[in-house]
């Protein structure tokens, strides 16, 4: 009697053995590694600008932030304004100083992109220099 044997069959039930076996060792020695998300970490309020301290006005200001590997701010623009240049100007200058814990994937450190508002206040009390310059008119 003659055996019915098929060569590439018989190749092909050992290469999907030998797959197969691969992956259980792969998933063994390559441990799975959680993503981290981005924390801040420091992040003092954007100093008022002195300029216009006389105006008595606040705004907020939202900006799209990029936070490089290394926890630092590399990339600040104004998303939405506040309509008063002075402190657009002054929170994308303010948040150059933050410093984060940057996210993580696969266990090594990556740039992320988040939006942060930025609201400013009037300041409470008028400046010194604002009542001179009243006077000097």
């Amino acid at each position: 009697m003659k055996a019915n044997f098929r060569p590439h069959a018989a190749l092909a039930v050992l290469a999907l053995s030998a797959a197969l076996a691969g992956c259980g060792q792969r998933a063994a020695e390559e441990p799975i590694i959680p993503s981290t998300p981005l924390r801040a970490v420091d992040t003092p309020p954007p100093e008022y600008p002195l300029e216009i301290g006389c105006d008595q006005v606040g705004g907020k200001v939202v900006l799209q932030l990029t936070v490089g590997p290394e926890g630092k701010p590399t990339r600040a623009h104004v998303m939405t304004g506040s309509g008063i240049p002075a402190l657009d100007a002054a929170a994308t200058k303010g948040v150059q100083r933050w410093r984060f814990e940057a996210a993580t994937r696969n266990g090594k450190p990556v740039s992320t992109d988040i939006q942060v508002p930025v609201t400013f206040h009037a300041p409470t009390e008028r400046p010194e220099h604002c009542g001179q310059a009243v006077s000097a008119r």
